[in-house]
């Protein structure tokens, strides 16, 4: 597959390129990119054939809104496919105010949780004007997950379902966004979202990877029946997946533990086996389901995004995934590259 083709974004009505320009690093996650290095990713995705782009208020405090606008906002609008978040609003406040963690240098925003119908209105406002277009197609709710919110989640899944569904299925009527969705870490979120309200999409950030398969259990198959569109982040597991089991190695955002490093090592034994990058099956697995338009990927630098993009396009023999199937290391039931 190449990163260029498209895939059918489930009833939304348009299609995505299956490799889709993740902007978190662009807003100085954990260390600073200058905006040099940021035009030039945007652009050289842009050559690549990459199509569709996802940002948040959240990513730098609205500096990746501002990056990704700034860069995209002389090429044609029509050619583009464009998502952000809603679930933060931003207010200017005095850099030594400001909380940036995990960000650095990021705008001078303060964030505050907001996910009421109001909050949500003004949060897609907000983003139009930073991202300095007059639309974006999709349109996510953000970290409603446990990973994020721990003990308050039950409750700020309740307000997400009531106060931002209200707005967001209000501004897809009104056709001012095309696509409604939720964006966590957690499939079980994305399938109790589904079964409430009539979502067309969801961004689900490290839990189908080549190490994680539970979402074949119900969501995806929910997925594919209600013909629900689903973006596909953290492919790489926050790392394992692309550095292999080498020591601090990175998974879940934490330092992986025994077992993850042990299966990781077999899966690299397969790929050595049959000569296929680690990486390279990580990425082409996820989009192999059918349910899957595109995986969504940041980087830090050109050569991290050209690197992506080859893996992206490698051959990989269909018995490589029949032997990983046949040594337990990948579901019977799940979809792999024809």
């Amino acid at each position: 597959m190449k990163v260029s083709d498209k895939k059918r974004f489930g009833r939304a009505g348009f299609d995505v390129t299956a490799f889709s320009f993740g902007t978190a690093p662009i807003g100085n996650l954990f260390r600073p990119i200058d905006e040099a290095t940021s035009d030039a990713m945007i652009d050289q995705s842009w050559e690549a054939g990459v199509r569709y782009f996802d940002t948040a208020p959240f990513y730098g405090h609205g500096l990746a809104e501002l990056r990704l606008g700034h860069a995209l906002r002389w090429k044609n609008r029509a050619d583009y496919i464009l998502s952000t978040k809603v679930g933060r609003v931003l207010k200017p406040a005095r850099r030594g105010e400001i909380d940036f963690t995990p960000w650095t240098e990021g705008a001078a925003n303060r964030l505050e949780f907001d996910y009421s119908y109001d909050g949500t209105m003004r949060a897609f406002e907000d983003s139009l004007q930073r991202l300095a277009l007059e639309h974006v197609e999709i349109l996510f709710i953000h970290d409603i997950d446990k990973f994020t919110r721990g003990p308050e989640q039950p409750e700020v899944f309740r307000q997400a379902m009531d106060g931002c569904w209200k707005a967001l299925e209000s501004l897809r009527r009104q056709g001012a966004v095309k696509a409604i969705g939720v964006g966590v870490n957690e499939w079980e979120v994305c399938h109790a979202a589904l079964l409430e309200h009539d979502f067309d999409c969801f961004l689900l950030a490290g839990r189908y990877t080549l190490l994680e398969q539970e979402a074949l259990n119900d969501f995806l198959p929910l997925c594919e029946k209600r013909d629900v569109a689903v973006v596909v982040g953290g492919g790489f597991n926050s790392g394992i997946l692309a550095t292999g089991a080498k020591p601090g190695a990175k998974y879940n955002y934490s330092s992986a533990p025994e077992p993850v490093m042990k299966r990781v090592a077999a899966i690299e034994g397969v790929c050595k086996e049959f000569n296929v990058p680690l990486p390279a099956a990580a990425l082409q697995f996820v989009v192999a389901h059918p349910a899957v338009a595109s995986f969504c990927a940041g980087t830090r630098t050109g050569e991290q995004l050209a690197q992506n993009l080859v893996w992206f396009g490698t051959p990989i023999p269909a018995d490589f995934w029949s032997a990983l199937k046949k040594k337990g290391l990948l579901r019977e039931d799940a979809p792999v590259p024809a």
